[in-house]
């Protein structure tokens, strides 16, 4: 997901690789047969084994205590590796019934320690559940939460000739990218991944403490079912159950062709690396280069511009990383593609004050492209900070001057930190806010604040220079991005905990405004109603209506 214009900076950001090995066919545990899961034509899947447990005397221990983030280390009790749904439902109610606190992991991309948490006693593991098949009774592609986004673009593409807009990094799953609202480089042509959620399986405990499974559809009869699947079109992931499956169809899709019922990428891309140097850039010119990307986003965001097949990150790096980077990927079919390409670079570097030093766009083919680092990443060594941020309007005059102080402050040094801006909006915000658990239906960009490092000793550094960061922006509206008529709140994949914290937030709006605005009481009574023991918990998890917020 990041990167920069030297091999050697981005390999330092990199960051985002699956962290959960594989376990095989033969490894089996006593006393625990093997489930035979299904896919949706009703097939056996050659590649199911028992169920797997492992502990903390095993060698695999450290291996599965681990995400991503090399900030949290979980010690659970034991991990549970499975392989159907099957083996999810006897893993559920072992730990229900044992009293265990349960976690779920499937990429390991979660940015807090919702999973790597001192307080889980059992993580079931679903790396190795990344079946993706067409179910044919559905109409729609099922997809187990095991399977990074790689896989899941490979082979939709390679078998239908369809794909998903989903996320730019390759490694992570989707299980949990998906339920969180997943987004990527052709959303702002095709919409969020979950504007094509037709489905989930989900395993569920009741207020008896029976765990089972479910299918709930946007076409279930029941209404409780209905909302289950409303919850999981970006209620976040950790919340309702354990999901086991995903079907994909793309809303009004017709027919028994599977070509025919997910977006088609288009068949070329061409891609764009450009930076500005450090050396030389004024405060104004670094805030026209930054007024100049927003501004383009906000005339071309809306649902039926001409634009759309363009994305573009621009990566304000710590001023000590010596450079300003933008990766831009555009739909290379369009007959004007070079000409558009070269207007928008243009048009983001019009009186900066420094000469752009861009390469040459190269042409790719889609699926190659998704692979293309200027989006992608891998470094699962590093440690790292993220907050975000939704933006309606281009950034005022008082973000500006607060991004560039950080930006340029000379008693933090990291060539690691940075500001990620990415293009936001189009057909995303074709939908209704009420349509999907997503709310923020109007923006134009969304923003990540971060850093990454490798020494634990430099923790308090690097967090509190992205705190800093944070607050200094949002200093008119207590330390966060309350939505308003500039910013819209937070996205729940790249969840926060300090929103929950009145030493960080101090807007005096909730946490769960920020993330979920006026869908946090559907999502309550939605958690009230499918696990009314609140078994999936987490620090950012949705309260069942009637609790305590």
């Amino acid at each position: 997901m990041s990167t920069s214009t030297s091999k050697t900076t981005r390999r330092r950001l990199l960051q985002h690789t699956a962290a959960v090995g594989g376990a095989t066919a033969a490894l089996t545990v006593p006393g625990v047969g093997a489930a035979v899961a299904r896919d949706g034509r009703g097939a056996a899947n050659p590649a199911d084994f028992g169920a797997v447990t492992v502990g903390p005397n095993d060698p695999r221990y450290p291996e599965l205590t681990h995400g991503t983030n090399q900030r949290w280390v979980g010690r659970p009790d034991h991990i549970r590796l499975v392989s159907s749904a099957e083996q999810v439902v006897e893993a559920v109610q072992r730990a229900v019934r044992d009293g265990k606190r349960v976690a779920v992991r499937s990429g390991g991309h979660c940015y807090e320690d919702f999973v790597n948490n001192s307080e889980v006693q059992v993580v079931i593991d679903m790396s190795e559940m990344a079946e993706i098949t067409y179910d044919a009774g559905r109409r729609a592609f099922a997809v187990e939460p095991g399977a990074m986004l790689s896989e899941v673009y490979d082979k939709l593409y390679k078998v239908w000739g369809v794909t998903i807009p989903g996320g730019s990094c390759p490694s992570v799953g989707a299980g949990g990218h998906i339920v969180g609202g997943g987004y990527g480089a052709l959303s702002r042509k095709f919409g969020l991944t979950v504007d094509h959620l037709y489905g989930v399986e989900v395993v569920v405990v009741d207020g008896s403490g029976t765990a089972r499974r479910v299918v709930a559809t946007q076409d279930s009869a029941d209404p409780e079912l209905r909302e289950l699947w409303w919850a999981h079109t970006g209620g976040g992931g950790g919340n309702f159950g354990v999901i086991t499956k995903y079907w994909l169809r793309s809303p009004g899709a017709t027919g028994d062709d599977p070509s025919r019922l997910l977006p088609r990428p288009p068949a070329e891309l061409l891609v764009s690396t450009v930076s500005w140097p450090w050396e030389g850039l004024t405060k104004q010119g670094f805030q026209r280069l930054l007024t100049n990307y927003a501004t383009w986003f906000e005339r071309n965001s809306a649902p039926d511009s001409p634009q759309l097949g363009l994305f573009s990150q621009l990566k304000p790096f710590h001023r000590s990383a010596g450079s300003i980077l933008m990766v831009t990927q555009i739909d290379a079919t369009r007959p004007a593609a070079e000409r558009e390409l070269a207007d928008f670079i243009a048009y983001v570097a019009d009186g900066v004050g420094v000469p752009a030093q861009a390469s040459k766009p190269q042409r790719l083919p889609w699926l190659h492209g998704t692979k293309w680092p200027g989006f992608a990443g891998g470094d699962p060594t590093l440690r790292f900070e993220d907050k975000s941020a939704y933006m309606r309007k281009a950034f005022p005059k008082s973000q500006l001057d607060a991004i560039h102080r950080q930006l340029t402050r000379t008693d933090y040094a990291n060539s690691a930190a940075l500001m990620i801006i990415a293009g936001y909006g189009g057909r995303i915000n074709a939908v209704p806010s009420t349509a999907t658990a997503v709310p923020q239906r109007d923006s134009i960009l969304k923003l990540q604040y971060l850093a990454f490092w490798n020494d634990p000793a430099e923790d308090d550094k690097h967090v509190g220079w992205v705190r800093d960061f944070y607050q200094d922006v949002y200093a008119e509206s207590g330390g966060v991005p309350v939505p308003g008529r500039v910013t819209d709140g937070c996205f729940i994949n790249y969840a926060d905990k300090e929103m929950a914290d009145p030493r960080w937030n101090k807007s005096g709006v909730p946490w769960h405004s920020l993330y979920y605005k006026g869908n946090y009481p559907r999502l309550r009574r939605a958690k009230a109603t499918w696990d009314p023991g609140n078994v999936f918990r987490h620090g950012l998890s949705i309260e069942g209506a009637g609790r305590t917020d």
